[in-house]
């Protein structure tokens, strides 16, 4: 059974930074394509970034792009993510996705996925 769990969320300031993790179990780690996702109160759940299998390639969401970093380390099962300049708009619930191989940007397309993690960004 797939199980992912995220950490490191929290509350920091406009301007701040802060690294979230997901470590993964039940999976062979490196054949699975990596994501994440966030959800914000009243807003349905939208990408944020996701990284391929063997880290050759990563997709961003326009509003993170040049601010967050997705990376992965296939012999600890983890991935993360880098956030920095962080903005009040960047508060959500942050979540960890996993499905086989290939990249995917829709929520739908994942099959596994984490609890979440809540990140506040205060003005």
């Amino acid at each position: 059974q797939v199980q992912l769990v995220e950490s490191g969320g929290g509350l920091v300031q406009a301007g701040g930074s802060l690294r979230l993790s997901c470590a993964a179990s039940g999976l062979t780690f490196s054949n699975y394509a990596m994501a994440w996702f966030r959800q914000a109160p009243g807003k349905e759940r939208e990408f944020v970034a996701a990284i391929s299998w063997i880290s050759s390639r990563a997709s961003y969401a326009d509003s993170v792009k040049g601010r967050f970093t997705i990376s992965r380390d296939n012999v600890k099962n983890t991935q993360y993510l880098q956030m920095n300049s962080l903005k009040p708009e960047d508060t959500a619930v942050y979540y960890c996705a996993a499905r086989p191989f290939n990249i995917a940007t829709l929520p739908r397309d994942f099959g596994s996925w984490g609890q979440g993690t809540q990140v506040t960004v205060s003005s």
